[in-house]
């Protein structure tokens, strides 16, 4: 254990002299960066097919071929910003109509005294709260995939965290931190592990004793060094009241209950429209809509003051959409090139002279570093994977594993890559800064990894399939 603690330490200060611009600038100045690659990097592209099983365009392994450059100037990359936003129009209207939503809860008051009944109820034993939060956007990670969710929940975690004498770097630990884990550990997550395998062509749900094995694991370090963190940075005199002085914490009402459990089944039905219905965003941000709207009726805001509420939530997620389509940004640059497709065959070509467990380790490492040019894990997959799959089977390595080393290279980089829009606004609405994070995980991360890669061996030993 002191071993550990020794490693995490020494990663640690090789990071800590590192400091970060604005988000804003830190994405524009990579947008830049990957429109520099196109006069580096030939361009090339794989031939498409749509997949027989799931409908989707996914690449013809080994039809990769040189294709005509195209360079990306100054002005075309600044042009993929807004290009970037249209791209990603979906989610961006997903963060608004929750950030709404969320500031319509918020103004009700229920959340706040429901914050002050939690908080009093946790008096003397503040810690067991890290276990709970954690457990519970894990949950969410697990089940949907849970990232751009999570912002509009970012000024409730701060007042909690705040309230229990904790720093904002514990707020985004146990609220993404705990969720990016759940989703790249998941048995089930429909947007990594379930389109994986369906692109891969592998039963639905195989799998899953294997994987809940390790994600329990995961879980259970990043709950304990959460805890550990916390305890250890606890500040006693950040514990504030409530309300504003002078004025008393009221109890909780039948409204604020009916509110809680309103909130709490929208989350449910959200899970049962993306596994059973097959939702997209467009669905979810309708559910949200519709929460906000029976909140503030509940809440005994009226038209007028749910109106309000949902305009005040639109301001304050502006910020956090920005970040979303610069992140895209850097996609569309490269995609524009034609050298992600480059990219793709540079990493995963060379695995095929590694050994089985290698390939396998080689195979999760690639993904991650991929992951920062491709943010989208569904659409990481339907990539690589064609690619992977008939490689795989050339090398006698199981599609099963194939998919672990997927999911936990992309889904576990979630955690440090810039280009992950939904990370940056958790951390800009946190008031965190990047690099601070970095310092907090990057030895975590590198635990994790390394993990994955324990799982990955052991799935090779077993002939996991």
């Amino acid at each position: 254990m002191a071993s550990l603690s020794v490693f995490r330490a020494g990663v640690a200060r090789r990071v800590r002299g590192l400091r970060f611009p604005h988000p804003l600038t830190l994405l524009t100045a990579a947008i830049i960066a990957a429109a520099a690659l196109s006069y580096v990097l030939p361009a090339g592209e794989y031939d498409l097919r749509e997949h027989p099983v799931t409908g989707q365009t996914v690449v013809v392994p080994g039809t990769y071929h040189e294709v005509e450059a195209n360079r990306i100037g100054p002005f075309e990359a600044i042009v993929a910003i807004p290009r970037g936003m249209a791209d990603r129009a979906d989610v961006v209207f997903l963060i608004f109509l929750i950030g709404g939503a969320f500031a319509v809860f918020d103004a009700t008051g229920a959340l706040r005294r429901g914050i002050g009944w939690l908080v009093g109820a946790l008096k003397g034993q503040e810690i067991l709260a890290i276990p709970v939060v954690c457990l519970a956007f894990a949950a969410g990670g697990v089940t949907e995939n849970m990232q751009e969710e999570i912002i509009p929940l970012v000024p409730a975690l701060m007042l909690l965290t705040k309230r229990l004498g904790y720093s904002p770097m514990v707020g985004v630990a146990v609220s993404a931190g705990s969720a990016f884990i759940g989703s790249a550990f998941s048995p089930i997550n429909p947007f990594q592990v379930v389109t994986a395998q369906r692109v891969a062509e592998v039963p639905l749900g195989s799998g899953t004793g294997f994987r809940l094995v390790f994600l329990a694991i995961a879980l259970g370090l990043w709950i304990w060094w959460t805890m550990r963190y916390a305890a250890r940075t606890r500040v006693e005199s950040e514990v504030e009241p409530l309300t504003e002085a002078g004025e008393s914490e009221a109890a909780l009402t039948w409204r604020d209950g009916t509110i809680f459990a309103i909130v709490s089944s929208t989350f449910g039905i959200l899970v049962w429209g993306l596994l059973v219905l097959g939702w997209d965003f467009d669905h979810m941000s309708a559910l949200f809509f519709i929460m906000g709207i029976v909140v503030g009726i509940i809440g005994r805001l009226g038209v007028t003051g749910t109106a309000q509420a949902y305009a005040e939530g639109f301001r304050s997620m502006g910020y956090a959409a920005l970040l979303i389509g610069f992140a895209h940004a850097i996609y569309v640059v490269m995609d524009d090139a034609r050298i992600i497709d480059t990219i793709v065959r540079g990493l995963f070509i060379p695995l095929a002279e590694l050994p089985l467990a290698l390939s396998a380790i080689g195979m999760s490492a690639a993904q991650g570093a991929l992951h920062f040019a491709v943010p989208s894990v569904s659409g990481q997959a339907v990539l690589t994977l064609p690619v992977l799959v008939p490689l795989s089977d050339l090398l006698g390595l199981s599609r099963q594993i194939t998919i672990l080393a997927y999911q936990y290279g992309a889904g576990l980089c979630e955690l440090i890559t810039p280009t992950n829009g939904a990370l940056m606004a958790i951390l800009a609405a946190s008031g965190v800064r990047y690099e601070s994070w970095l310092r907090f995980v990057i030895p975590r991360y590198l635990l994790l990894m390394a993990l994955g890669a324990a799982a990955l061996v052991i799935a090779v030993a077993i002939g996991y399939t």
